[in-house]
Parts: structure tokens; sequence; C-alpha cells
């Protein structure tokens, strides 16, 4: 298994080769964070297979939002606010698996 990501110290990013990415939402169920990844997975494999196009980087866009990763800060929502982001909807591209 990889290595975990160095954090800063307040826990709200990730510092990958000395730049600072948001953290995916700690307060994600193990089970919904896993089939977010999935589907993020999917729609970056979309947006190979697509040379990009805007449908494609939608997807992955609505998906980090869901993780907390884009959008507003889920440090600073509410917990029914953030529970509710990341329940929403988020679907897969077409012709993927339902499942991992």
């Amino acid at each position: 298994m990889a290595e975990e990501p160095e954090r800063t110290e307040d826990g709200r990013y990730i510092v990958v080769k000395g730049r600072r990415w948001r953290a995916t939402d700690p307060n994600i169920p193990e089970e919904r964070n896993a089939e977010l990844r999935s589907i993020l997975m999917a729609w970056r494999r979309e947006v190979k297979r697509t040379s990009g196009a805007p449908e494609s980087r939608a997807g992955v866009q609505a998906t980090k939002v869901a993780l907390g990763e884009r959008g507003t800060p889920w440090w600073e929502q509410s917990d029914e606010e953030r529970r509710a982001r990341w329940e929403s909807e988020v679907p897969r591209p077409d012709g993927t698996d339902d499942e991992n």
C-alpha cells in the first residue's frame, strides 16, 4: 500500500512535492470514500480517453466536490452539509460498472 502523504498540522491539506492540496473530508465513511475514489479513477480514465472532454472534466469536478477536495471547504460546513455533500449522487462515466 502507498505511503500516506504528508499533512499540514491542521490536517486540512496534504503536501505533495512541496505543494498543498486540500485533503479529503476525514468524516466520509470508509465505504463511501472507497466508492467515490473508484468513481474518480473512472472519470480520470475517461478524461484521458476523451482527450479532456468537458463532460469528463465535469465528472472529475463533481467527484472531487463530493470528496470535499473542491468546492466549499469541508471544515467550513456543518455536519449536515458535509453528509449531504458526500451522499449526493455522483454519476459514473457511461459504460463503466456500478461496482469497484
